[in-house]
């Protein structure tokens, strides 16, 4: 080489952003710790701080990255050629479940029932599935068995201490062998689907309890302790508890086919199971199976909408964060006034859905029952709706690193549509809705209510909540326009809480984009005049905006 040649560092690595890890993921996120208080949890801020830190650290955000890398795997036979069923994962979806048991994502309001228990529960559940969501699907359902077990108490009896344990034990062992137990869920069959009337699993009476034999499509998260399932019983359609050993202490006839392979929520077990007289017990009163899994399904929609806003709230954290340390044509990309419209859009769509699900989880601590039943269906069709949108641009903004799996985006994008098909998928969230206005008129009342807060306080909102009533009592066509009529009343509610409750700035570029059509139908089109800073500063879990 010539002494004039110049040397290169080739391998000096610059303009890259610094990993998003060891945050707190609750301190950073103003919007959040806001509805904490305001919805009735402040006694749980002190928890919430201590759970945002954990999650937040540099080893927990791996186990996320870990568990998908390792996804789990099933093993029906042992080598001797017995029906086992097991499914084997990762020792880091282990801790990872570890922590959200430990905390009390999946039982929380049931140990300590007081105001703002659903509240502080809706915190802790999106703050870790921010970090890795597979592990939300057991936490969620057996929180949500819950209520549906108190209809039957001598099995609420027996279950519920199990279920409502902070002792996470993986083992596959009889429940009462345990520190603690979980439960899934198996509805949907493969001719049915949503549809679960098209039922074909056929139960029987034996002894104490009922034998069923069908085959499930769908069995969320397999390697639980027990299930609800829906069967059909002499007395019609039923709901039964179907654990996964029998009381004599012998494996149940619950025999896992095959586990799916799903676009995302890799790291949790999907399966097909199929029952061959599988000993279970009756949970409500036959016939009467839908309303009784109606206890719980109601409970996972909530955390429907939580895993969505938990979405939206790590697309745009990580944006936000990429944007403030690249830079491009001479300054940061967040100090581009392009990509600045892009990243307030996206914050102000995270701050919409986080403000409006925390409003909903303190419906379920108080006596607000019809509230509850539309807002439920409304906000999980829109917010769930929105999350794959929300996750592409999020991805667009870290361009060609966005791409790559090890940022973590393309983890998030497939994650994205899952909430809106788990427990019913937009078009049965719309027809909920349209049955709960015919067949409870008192739960659009309250909804409108609740909107109607903010009567007089922004222009935009009132001829948007006018022209939405105007819609509501036309009473043709009205399936066809579903769709639409749903929207309308996600974003009317979205605009009525914050303009009571987030900052002028915040409100005012929500009213102008998303009800008095100043916006663009992509993100990234806040009209002229938003006020990017303060809706920014809100949303930036680190550095400055």
């Amino acid at each position: 080489m010539s002494e004039t040649t110049p040397t290169h560092a080739t391998h000096t690595v610059f303009n890259q952003p610094p990993p998003l890890e060891d945050i707190n993921l609750f301190t950073t996120d103003r919007v959040l710790t806001e509805a904490l208080r305001r919805e009735g949890a402040e006694w749980a801020e002190d928890r919430a701080r201590t759970f945002g830190e954990i999650v937040g650290r540099r080893e927990t955000i791996a186990w996320g990255f870990q568990a998908n890398d390792h996804p789990p795997v099933l093993r029906a036979f042992d080598r001797n050629g017995n029906r086992i069923d097991e499914v084997e994962f990762h020792p880091s979806w282990h801790a990872l479940m570890g922590l959200g048991v430990e905390h009390g994502l999946h039982a929380l309001p049931w140990r300590e029932p007081r105001p703002g228990a659903h509240v502080a529960r809706a915190a802790l559940f999106m703050l870790l599935a921010e970090v890795e969501a597979g592990v939300g699907c057991p936490l969620s359902m057996t929180y949500s068995v819950v209520p549906a077990l108190r209809l039957q108490p001598e099995v609420a009896a027996e279950w519920e201490p199990r279920v409502t344990s902070t002792v996470y034990d993986p083992r596959l062992v009889p429940s009462w062998e345990k520190g603690g137990a979980l439960c899934g869920m198996a509805m949907t069959e493969k001719q049915g689907g949503s549809d679960v009337r098209a039922n074909t699993t056929a139960a029987w009476p034996v002894g104490d309890g009922y034998e069923l034999t069908g085959h499930k499509w769908f069995c969320s998260a397999p390697m639980c302790d027990a299930f609800l399932v829906l069967a059909q019983a002499s007395g019609g359609l039923t709901c039964f508890l179907l654990p996964r050993f029998t009381p004599d202490g012998a494996r149940n006839r619950f025999h896992i086919q095959r586990l799916k392979d799903k676009l995302g929520n890799r790291s949790n077990a999907s399966s097909e199971v199929e029952f061959r007289a599988a000993w279970a017990r009756r949970i409500g009163e036959e016939g009467r199976g839908v309303q009784t899994i109606l206890e719980m399904v109601n409970h996972t929609r909530l955390d429907c909408v939580i895993g969505a806003a938990a979405g939206l709230r790590w697309g745009t954290a990580r944006a936000i964060h990429h944007a403030s340390h690249r830079q491009a044509f001479g300054k940061l990309l967040i100090d581009q006034p392009l990509m600045r419209n892009v990243l307030a859009d996206l914050a102000l769509e995270s701050e919409a859905a986080t403000t409006a699900m925390m409003r909903l989880a303190r419906a379920y601590d108080g006596e607000e029952t019809p509230f509850r039943r539309l807002a439920t269906a409304v906000l999980k069709y829109w917010t769930c709706k929105r999350a794959p949108v929300h996750a592409a641009e999020a991805l667009e903004c870290l361009g060609g690193n966005g791409y790559v799996e090890e940022w973590g985006m393309a983890r998030l994008y497939r994650e994205a549509p899952l909430n809106s098909i788990w427990e019913g998928s937009g078009n049965v969230q719309c027809l909920d809705v349209l049955r709960a206005i015919q067949k409870s008129p008192e739960s659009l009342k309250a909804l409108l209510a609740e909107i109607r807060e903010a009567r007089g306080a922004d222009h935009r909102l009132d001829l948007f909540v006018n022209e939405l009533q105007h819609q509501l009592e036309r009473p043709e066509d009205l399936e066809l326009r579903a769709r639409r009529l749903v929207e309308r009343l996600a974003l009317a509610l979205q605009g009525s809480l914050l303009v009571r409750h987030a900052p002028p700035e915040v409100a005012d570029a929500f009213c102008a984009s998303r009800l008095a059509g100043e916006g663009g139908r992509a993100f990234g089109t806040l009209p002229v005049g938003a006020d990017f800073r303060v809706i920014l500063e809100r949303a930036t879990a680190s550095g400055n905006p």
